[in-house]
Parts: structure tokens; sequence; C-alpha cells
């Protein structure tokens, strides 16, 4: 049970390695772009849960980790990071390849709208509860940023990728809150659960898989020029 967590983290990063047998799609070289971006998201996001560590917003079951810590935290949790990362990169550039068209792009503004909006009224009335605040803080600056400064257009492109993530999301959270490996601090949500994932870990992975796309589009507008 020691490698529970460091198997899930295996099978994060294993995934997209499946999306090179469709190779008039998608090919090694993408992986590797994938890369740079994936490691960035996984060291801030990182950072961000040992914080969370540290101060008691949640905490990581000793059966199901190997022991190896920094600041508190297990190694399962910084591969885990990047591991998800990732995934999520490679769920883009393959649904991309696969399904190049972008129609749907012009309602990617109003879908923004609407995740800033709920992170405004989550924000708000879970002002006492710091996983929800500093969560929903956090993707509302993301947000605000790549929607109205960013220059780069890619919003809708990243929704489908992020709706195909919640599949690995369920099955490695659900796992994770069920047996548990991580355990949250009630005190420090909303108290709103599914398949006892707190409703914030959705809204994390967004903010994470959020940056690591902007980073991979942004990376890959530099080198185009």
């Amino acid at each position: 049970m020691k490698n529970l967590f460091l198997c899930l983290d295996i099978f994060l990063f294993l995934a997209p390695w499946t999306f090179c047998l469709d190779s008039k799609a998608f090919r090694l070289k993408k992986l590797n772009n994938a890369a740079v971006p994936a490691v960035v998201a996984g060291i801030v996001f990182s950072a961000i849960g040992v914080i969370f560590n540290i101060f008691g917003i949640w905490q990581f079951n000793a059966e199901f980790v190997v022991g190896v810590y920094y600041r508190g935290v297990p190694l399962e949790f910084f591969l885990f990071c990047f591991g998800f990362s990732f995934l999520g990169i490679n769920v883009y550039q393959y649904l991309n390849a696969r399904f190049p068209k972008n129609n749907l792009q012009q309602f990617s503004l109003t879908v923004s709208n609407l995740v800033l909006g709920l992170c405004i009224a989550f924000g708000f009335f879970g002002h006492s509860h710091w996983y929800t605040i500093v969560v929903f803080a956090l993707l509302f600056v993301l947000l605000l940023y790549v929607e109205y400064l960013n220059k780069i257009r890619f919003m809708y492109r990243f929704y489908r990728a992020y709706l195909v993530c919640l599949l690995p999301f369920y099955i490695c959270f659900g796992i994770m809150g069920k047996l548990p490996i991580l355990l949250y601090n009630s005190k420090e949500t909303l108290g709103i659960n599914m398949v006892d994932i707190p409703l914030e870990s959705h809204f994390y992975i967004m903010a994470m898989l959020l940056l690591g796309v902007y980073l991979l589009e942004f990376f890959g507008k530099r080198v185009a020029k």
C-alpha cells in the first residue's frame, strides 16, 4: 500500500505516451514540447501544496507513501503535480491535432466570464476557508490574465481538454480521497464534496492545467518567431 500514491504518479506519466500510437496525429516531439510547461506548472503548484501542508489545510497519510519528504510533503505529491500537468498538456495537444477546428472559440469568453463569476462568488462565501479562498483567487488571477491581458487565443481548446482531464482527475483524486491518501481539513473547505473530492480541488486542477497550457502556447509562439 505504501507504493499506491507512487503508482498513480506512474500512471499519469505513462498515459500520454499512448497518444503516440496515433502517429498521424501525435508524435514524440509533442511530448517534449509539454515537458518544460509541465515542470514549471508542477513546481508552482507543488509550492502551493507545501504551503497548504504547512498551514494544516491538508495532510498526507503516511500509510500510502514511501517515506521521502520535503517540508513535510511526500515525494509523490511533487511527482503528481508534474504528472498531472504533463498528462493535461498532452491531452490538450492531442485533441488539437485530432480535432483542429476551433469554431466554438467565440463562446469561450462567455464560459470564462462565468468561471470568473464563480470564483468571485465562492471566494466571497468561502472567505473564512483558506483552501477555498486561495484556490479561487489563484484561478481568478490566472483566468483574468489569460482572457483580458494575454493575446494568445486558446481557451475553447483548453476547456475541451479540461473536461477530458476530469476522467483521470476523478480516478486519482477519488482514490486519494477514499483511502484516504490526502486528508483535507474540513474547516478550510466549503464542505461541498463530489465523490469524496472537495469542490475546490476541481478548480485547483483547472488552474494547474491553465498555467501549463498557457506556457505551452507562450513558448510555442516564441519559438515560431
